[in-house]
């Protein structure tokens, strides 16, 4: 039977153990002394980070887990998987409520607890394909980042020992609207640090995360469909419980204002195409690949029940917003690779002031109160916000393929 998990850790991680098990071992009594008896908030809770993350802490035995995400769904999974993992801690007040943390159900919720120790937000539109045109473009700004500043306001009603928003890696140099935003969205909560501590965390792809290519693959499989690739693409990848752990960490050991990030080396990157024909090995088949989707999805109509060959396609990423491959830092961020085993962290960044950035928010939420604004006009409000932004538009998004 196939086994996802040990075919993450064999063929996409390549680690036997987590990654960062030695620095939660190291760090045990800290993480224990932070974690234990304290009221913990999770956004985005359902999702496969935040879930993980939620299974990182709980060992650490916190009095109470309060998790806010909109799908219904997840979090009905989240609340059957952690009571029926052997031996997982599970407080008494373990509550979960389906609403978005920028509804004011949330701020009555927040404000009649007095806030929390903890607060961990991992709401946010991760895909690039979440950058279309322009409403998709609207809705994954206002998400990430100017319904992000409501809920900093918010917390500083009551501020928690520690704050983690996650971010990822296509914040360094972003080419994408969705990276871009992440890093408006790590100036934006490093703002706040002044108020109460913040850390974030850049980070590699999650392997068969919710959503995640990967993860449509083992969906192509159960429905007999043609599995599709990028083959000139390569990406980082850890498993859903190390971003879990990764985030964990940041929250807990950072100090305010740092960004976490895995310690990969290059030889570590794979493409897509690579981890997809593990795939259909490991599922008992032998590739077959096709030149254009049309061939591959005939191929799949016609297969019989008992046929040893799958139908892959491999192609150029021809989509706008891709990039060859991803980084943790820049040029110019202060980075220690020294403090911890698995992580490094940039202790100083180049960022804009809170009134730099509400300047920019007040433009972004003027130009989205037309009727008639374009997305190259968000390009270029951006552009001027973050100089570095090289985003080209090639007319072709991720919704016109397979």
């Amino acid at each position: 039977m196939f086994n996802l998990d040990s075919f993450i850790r064999n063929s996409v991680v390549r680690r036997r153990e987590s990654l960062f098990a030695r620095d939660i071992e190291a760090n045990h009594a800290t993480l224990e002394k932070e974690i234990k008896g304290s009221s913990i908030c999770v956004i985005g809770g359902a999702g496969s980070i935040g879930s993980s993350f939620i299974k990182a802490v709980l060992p650490f035995e916190p009095r109470s887990v309060v998790v806010i995400d909109l799908n219904e769904n997840g979090l009905a999974e989240l609340v059957r998987d952690v009571r029926s993992t052997h031996n997982l801690f599970v407080p008494d007040e373990f509550r979960c409520y389906t609403l978005n943390f920028a509804d004011p159900i949330f701020e009555r919720i927040f404000l009649e607890e007095k806030g929390f120790d903890i607060v961990a937000n991992f709401s946010a539109h991760k895909h690039v394909r979440s950058e279309k045109d322009r409403y998709s473009v609207q809705a994954l700004i206002e998400n990430n980042d100017i319904k992000a500043r409501r809920l900093m306001d918010l917390l500083r009603r009551y501020p928690p020992r520690h704050f983690f928003c996650v971010s990822t890696d296509k914040a360094a140099n972003p080419v994408n609207i969705m990276g871009a935003s992440k890093r408006i969205m790590e100036d934006l909560v490093m703002a706040y640090n002044q108020y109460f501590k913040v850390t974030t965390a850049r980070f590699a792809n999650v392997a068969f995360s919710n959503g995640s290519l990967p993860d449509g693959w083992l969906h192509r499989l159960q429905k007999k469909q043609p599995l599709a690739a990028p083959n000139d693409v390569k990406r980082y990848f850890v498993s859903p419980e190390e971003s879990g752990q990764i985030c964990m960490l940041a929250c807990i050991l950072g100090r305010g204002g740092e960004v976490f990030f895995p310690k990969l080396s290059q030889d570590q990157m794979l493409t897509f195409s690579s981890i997809c024909d593990d795939l259909v090995k490991a599922e008992g088949f032998e590739k077959k690949e096709f030149a254009t989707p049309e061939e591959a999805r005939h191929f799949a109509g016609r297969m019989s029940p008992d046929g040893k060959q799958y139908p892959v396609v491999y192609l150029k990423s021809d989509t706008t917003g891709e990039k060859a491959f991803e980084e943790f830092f820049v040029p110019g961020e202060k980075i220690d690779l020294e403090r911890f085993r698995s992580m490094g962290v940039v202790e100083q960044s180049q960022r804009h002031t809170i009134e730099e950035i509400n300047a920019f928010f007040d433009k972004l939420e003027s130009i989205f109160a037309r009727p008639d604004f374009t997305k190259a006009e968000v390009v270029d409000a951006i552009k001027e916000f973050i100089p570095s932004f090289e985003h080209t538009e090639t007319g072709r998004n991720l919704d016109q393929k397979m």
